[in-house]
Parts: C-alpha cells; structure tokens; sequence
C-alpha cells in the first residue's frame, strides 16, 4: 500500500472510531451530495472536490448529482423530501437558502423549517462582467444603457438567485434599464455573453477570471468593499460604477440534509467536514477558485448563519418590490 493511500485509510478508519455507537454503522453505503445548479458552474466545481474529499475521510464514496431548475428549487426540494438518515446531502447557496424564502411568492420549502445544516464553507464574490466590444466601466455601461432604453440587457444564472438580486439592487442604485434574462446556471450566461447575445453577465469571480484574462469577457466590478489580491486589476463594483458606497455580495455554499437528521450523523458529517476544510489541498483549491474561507460549522452555527444572511438582503428585497416583484 502506498503511503498516502494508507495515511488516508488511518484518518477514516481512526474517525470512524470516534462515532457513537448508534452512528457506527453509517456510513454503511455510497453517499450522495446534490448539487442544485447544471454541471460546469462555480458551485458545482466547489462541490466535487469537497465530495471527493469528504469521502475519503468518512470511508464511503460520495457522488455528487445535478438536479437543476427553477433556480436551485429542484434540486433543494430533492433533498427536502428524501430520508432523513444521512445519506442525501444538499450543496446550497445564499441563493437557495437566504433568498430563495424573500423573493419567491409561492415557495415551496422552507430553509428555516426543512433543513438541518452541517456548514457553511465559504463564499465567492459576485462578479459583472460584459464582451469585449463592451464598455470597460460600470459608469460607462449605465451611461450607455440610460442613452439606448431597451438594448442592453444581462444573463443571471436564474430568477430570484443572489446574482440577479445583486444586478437588481445595482440597477435600483444607478437608474441603469438593464434587461434581465435569467439562465439555468451560470455557464450557459457565460457563453451566451461571449458569444455576443447578451450585454452583461453577472457570476463569481473564481470562475469568470479564466475568461477575463484569455479576453473572451471583460470583468467591469467584483462586489466587494476592497481590490482583492487574486485580481488586483479589476475594480470594486462601486468603484467601476462610482457608487458612493461600498456594493458588496458573495455566493457562500452551504451543506444541508433533510431535517429530523439523527443528531450523530449531523456530528459525523460536521467533524468530518472540519478535517476535509482544514487540508492543505482544500485550501489551495479554494484560492484557485476565487473562494474565501468563511467556516461555520455544525448544525447551531450554520444555521445562524443563513438565518443572519437572510434577515440581511431581507430588507433589500423589500425596497426590491418585495416576494415575487423581483425585476424580470
């Protein structure tokens, strides 16, 4: 046996050992992680590397399965409705979890109520971006947009998504009549914005960078309060569009079961997603994908935290038109 084959065979035997009884025998077979968003987007990319990890620590095979539409809803509610006995996790987001209760009139889980929750795993900021032949400024798009009512327009990666409330919130700020067209991901956006349909896209920073430096997209603003390091050149949302005021917004992930999930198996899950974010690998990972580390862990200090993100944006979809007036 190799060295690190049998290194990672200690780690799982040796936290296997420190279940409860009742928890021993789980996990007994392959787990699933479900992934509410299409292959090929940020969070799908974040979600296989952590399941291929957290497999290895708990001894079991981790499979990671897409079930998009409706904005991440699809996917949720596969997970909401399925046994509550650890064996079907769900990848969410700010959008699915913090907004998804604001901005949907007729929703159809809860995220207070339906889940339970393991962690919180970090964040990546909000990135607008436009074609190459586009204006390079934020200013000059809204300018531009003001001059022609009508002819520029934006991808999401769906209705009701932390995306497209950043770009309504934007376009509150500026005046700016951006047209929303809302995706079934991010990566279909994407291509449409280089392919010249659309004007503007609006994704994360990790995954539209690649795209930025081979110059098939122009990255105008990211949301965060200060230039970040990993992309120096690229300026502040409101420093792009002169707001006068910081514009901040990032798309965290969090994991979730169905909630009644034994208390155990929560621990288990939460324990071992401590080891998993805590390497070296996972750390490198992350800075590649433009994520930063913001960990709450187990099931009280993940919950408090998508309950604080919501009360949050809370009164920004408010001011947005409330549930289900979201701009379209």
């Amino acid at each position: 046996m190799h060295r690190r084959d049998f290194l990672q065979a200690s780690s799982a035997a040796t936290f296997a050992a420190t279940l409860p009884a009742r928890a021993q025998a789980w996990p007994a077979r392959t787990l699933r992680l479900v992934v509410p968003f299409p292959p090929g987007g940020p969070v799908d990319s974040f979600a296989r590397f952590y399941a291929e990890a957290l497999g290895k620590q708990l001894g079991q095979t981790v499979i990671v399965e897409n079930k998009g539409g409706a904005s991440g809803t699809l996917g949720s509610l596969d997970v909401k409705n399925s046994a509550a006995d650890g064996y079907s996790l769900l990848f969410a987001t700010a959008s699915t979890h913090a907004l998804y209760n604001l901005t949907e009139a007729r929703p159809r889980y809860s995220a207070a109520d339906d889940f339970d929750y393991i962690a919180v795993l970090g964040g990546a900021p909000v990135a607008f971006a436009v074609g190459p032949s586009m204006p390079k400024t934020l200013k000059s798009l809204v300018i531009a947009a003001k001059h022609n009512p009508g002819k520029y327009n934006y991808g999401s990666p769906g209705t009701g998504t932390l995306m497209h409330v950043a770009v309504e919130r934007f376009k509150q700020l500026t005046g700016a009549p951006l047209l929303h067209i809302p995706y079934k991901g991010t990566g279909p956006a994407m291509q449409d914005l280089m392919g010249g349909a659309i004007e503007m896209a609006v994704g994360t920073l990790g995954v539209m960078l690649p795209f930025h430096r081979s110059g098939r997209m122009h990255i105008v603003g990211v949301a965060t309060a200060q230039r970040l390091t990993l992309a120096a050149d690229i300026p502040t949302i409101a420093e792009s569009a002169e707001l006068a005021a910081p514009f901040e917004a990032s798309l965290w992930n969090v994991v979730a079961v169905p909630r009644g999930t034994p208390a155990a198996v929560k621990k288990a899950l939460a324990d071992a997603t401590r080891v998993v974010m805590g390497t070296p690998a996972m750390a490198a990972t992350l800075a590649e994908q433009g994520i930063f580390a913001d960990l709450h862990i187990g099931d009280a200090a993940a919950s408090a935290y998508v309950k604080a993100e919501a009360a949050k944006w809370k009164p920004v979809v408010a001011q947005l038109g409330g549930a289900g007036a979201i701009g379209q």
